[in-house]
């Protein structure tokens, strides 16, 4: 598990526009990014302990969330070939090994490319592919539209990794509209110094960042105050 460190005149700073201290649990979204085999498994192209560490806080929010009358939304990072989704050819050389190996882990249909076994998967949680780090850029994914429809305006933001794919969707999603309260000790990076740098940034400007407890602790007063 990350050693996590968050100055306190940081937390101030980002007080002042993200924090919440209630959250409307049926506009209220957990996302769940990229849990999948590719990033988690040992030996895996993007193996990660770090991803590993984070399930029980994970699927414990989850659980909490889903309790609270909320949804939750599984991401999986894509790779296609197909337009709009494939990436510009100059971005990833396939003459590379490990940018060969990655790209075919991440396909569609491929072991890599599935969710964890670990994750705690309902039948009424969406399940989507993403094909930017973040989900809610131009050729990413059509979430922003789906949750627009289903009338969410607050994300639970979870998964893996905290400084790529969670960090630029919650940005996005900040820049949206979205509330966006971040899970410190359900975020994984491959390095503390990765992993803290991207919160420090996180609760400056974009989001409420707070520990699993803390966050079970606002769904729980939510429920309460409804």
């Amino acid at each position: 598990m990350h050693t996590i460190q968050m100055p306190q005149w940081a937390i101030e700073r980002g007080r002042a526009t993200n924090y919440f201290d209630t959250i409307e649990l049926a506009r209220t979204a957990l996302l769940g990014i990229d849990m999948q085999n590719a990033f988690m498994m040992p030996g895996a192209v993007f193996a990660n302990p770090h991803a590993c560490d984070i399930v029980p806080n994970l699927n414990c929010l989850a659980a909490a969330v889903r309790r609270a009358g909320g949804l939750v939304v599984w991401t999986r990072q894509t790779i296609s070939e197909q337009a709009p989704w494939a990436y510009p050819s100059w971005q990833f050389d396939d003459s590379n090994p490990f940018i060969a190996t990655a790209k075919a882990a991440l396909r569609d249909g491929a072991f890599g490319h599935m969710l964890h076994a670990d994750m705690d998967v309902h039948a009424d949680d969406w399940v989507l592919n993403k094909h930017r780090y973040s989900a809610f850029i131009q050729n990413s994914s059509d979430l922003h539209v789906r949750l627009q429809a289903r009338g969410i305006d607050t994300l639970i933001v979870t998964g893996t990794l905290s400084n790529c794919c969670c960090d630029s969707s919650a940005r996005d999603a900040n820049m949206l509209g979205y509330k966006i309260v971040f899970a410190s000790d359900a975020t994984a990076a491959v390095t503390d110094a990765e992993h803290n740098a991207a919160l420090l940034n996180l609760q400056i400007m974009f989001a409420d960042v707070r520990s699993t407890a803390e966050i079970l602790t606002l769904i729980d007063c939510s429920v309460a105050a409804t």
